[in-house]
């Protein structure tokens, strides 16, 4: 055979088994196709859309803010302290918010977020077919940063959204965003559940979300994350971005939570009631894990409870690890804290601890927090003028999130443009002395700032931090 002969069947060869073994692998690859019939090309979300979109409405909220030049505000190191807020020319302003809402009950009651309505003084909904209503706020619920509202003078039934199961969500299916992002009108984006149970997003309290990658934009929150049978089964709440706009991380409330918070409003109640467990948790770090001799980082390690608390009378001890309840698995706090809180009133959970290597359950009952009378003063002199504070009990520790051992009085409400706002006091902040005299009740921080003077010591108490500092008039 001469080399040209040769050279010839060897490539003849070698181009068959390409060939061959281009064949073989194309029978293991999917094969693009174009659609085979109208009922193909007409698939489309259409009908979902059609179902849920006329429940989803506009929320408008407007509050007027005065804005007040304050003296303290001199003074460089409380500038330093409160980072210069309230500097700002005396006067009113209108403030305008808008956001998203869904209607879950045929008389009326819309789901927003918290931040949506946040002071608001009227509020107003928008529905899809371009009517508007006047809204009554009937609870707001900063922990969850969930409000429900009730459209004002209703003589109608209104379409809405019924309730999913979001502890049946699982990651890959696929969702249905539906808001007014930019305040373009209603829009809906379609995408997949990216995760579930996130709980490092620092939006709120429960730190609990389904993450999605369907877009959301400023204006969405409040608006309806929907599964593909057209049930709500989360309320979109934040996005991630560095740019304000879309980049496909955006978080929703789990329906579950925002159940809760209705069925607190539909009661009547101006506060949510959640079941107290009555302890301080702790995440488990790698560390932790290997001084525990645990395989993985995993589980909500108790730090301290309160006494006579629910967790204290189930047996519940400091060090224990808890790794789930009701046999549901628990990765950290949050995931702990979230799935305690959407548990109802009354019963009980089980809770499954491992206390030095061996694992057991125990029954802690549902029961809300004691409360004692909250007696609740507005101050009107000096550097808290505005502020409105009350005496501590369990319940509002709770409310609040100042742990097991908090004690004395707390902020909890501030008014707008008011001196204590100016000057950058927060809700949750506790007054543990002012002028070097103890506030252990209300009425100890009104005789303390009734009396003259322009220099003053303040010992206060903000995320677990004492800070001491001083004002000089």
């Amino acid at each position: 055979m001469s080399g040209m002969t040769a050279l010839k069947f060897t490539l003849s060869a070698t181009l068959a088994a390409i060939l061959a073994g281009s064949s073989v692998h194309a029978q293991n690859v999917p094969q693009v196709r174009v659609p085979a019939s109208r009922a193909e090309i007409g698939l489309s979300f259409s009908p979902i859309v059609k179902r849920t979109a006329p429940a989803v409405v506009n929320v408008y909220a407007q509050k007027a803010a005065r804005q007040v030049s304050n003296p303290f505000m001199n003074d460089p190191f409380f500038q330093r302290f409160f980072g210069g807020q309230g500097l700002g020319i005396p006067g009113e302003r209108a403030q305008r918010s808008l956001g998203s809402g869904v209607i879950v009950d045929a008389d009326g009651i819309v789901v927003t977020n918290f931040h949506v309505i946040e002071n608001a003084e009227l509020v107003r909904i928008s529905l899809a077919d371009k009517r508007e209503f006047e809204a009554e706020i009937l609870l707001r619920d900063q922990r969850s940063d969930l409000a429900v509202l009730r459209i004002k003078d209703a003589r109608e039934r209104f379409p809405y959204v019924e309730f999913g199961d979001s502890d049946t969500v699982e990651v890959g299916d696929i969702a249905l965003a539906l808001g007014n992002p930019f305040g373009v009108g209603q829009t809906v984006t379609q995408g997949i559940v990216s995760a579930v149970a996130r709980t490092q997003a620092g939006i709120s309290d429960y730190q609990f979300f389904i993450q999605t990658d369907a877009a959301i934009n400023p204006g969405n929150s409040g608006g309806a994350l929907v599964d593909m049978a057209g049930r709500l089964i989360g309320i979109n709440t934040a996005i991630f971005s560095r740019s304000g706009g879309s980049l496909g991380i955006g978080f929703a409330v789990p329906v579950n939570m925002v159940r809760v918070v209705v069925d607190s409003a539909r009661g009547g109640s101006a506060a949510v009631r959640r079941p107290w467990f009555g302890a301080k948790l702790q995440a488990v770090t790698p560390d932790i894990a290997e001084s525990l001799g645990l395989k993985r980082p995993a589980g909500a390690l108790v730090a301290s409870l309160a006494a006579e608390s629910p967790a204290a009378k189930a047996g519940i001890r400091a060090g224990d690890l808890i790794v789930a309840i009701d046999s549901t698995p628990v990765d950290d706090p949050n995931a702990f804290e979230y799935r305690y809180a959407t548990r109802p009133i009354g019963g009980a959970a089980s809770v499954t601890i491992e206390r030095r290597g061996k694992t057991s359950n125990v029954s802690v009952r549902l029961e809300s927090a004691p409360d004692t009378p909250r007696e609740e003063i507005l101050i009107k002199d000096a550097l808290f003028a505005g502020a409105r504070v009350a005496n501590l009990s369990p319940l509002l520790a709770e409310e609040l999130r100042l742990g097991t051992a908090a004690e004395g009085i707390v902020i909890v409400d501030i008014a707008n443009g008011s001196t204590a706002a100016a000057l950058g006091f927060r809700r949750g902040d506790i007054i543990l002395a002012v002028n070097g005299e103890k506030i252990g009740r209300t009425r100890d921080l009104e005789r303390v700032t009734a009396k003259s003077g322009r220099n003053w010591t303040i010992v206060l108490q903000r995320g677990g931090q004492q800070m001491n500092f001083t004002l000089r008039g």
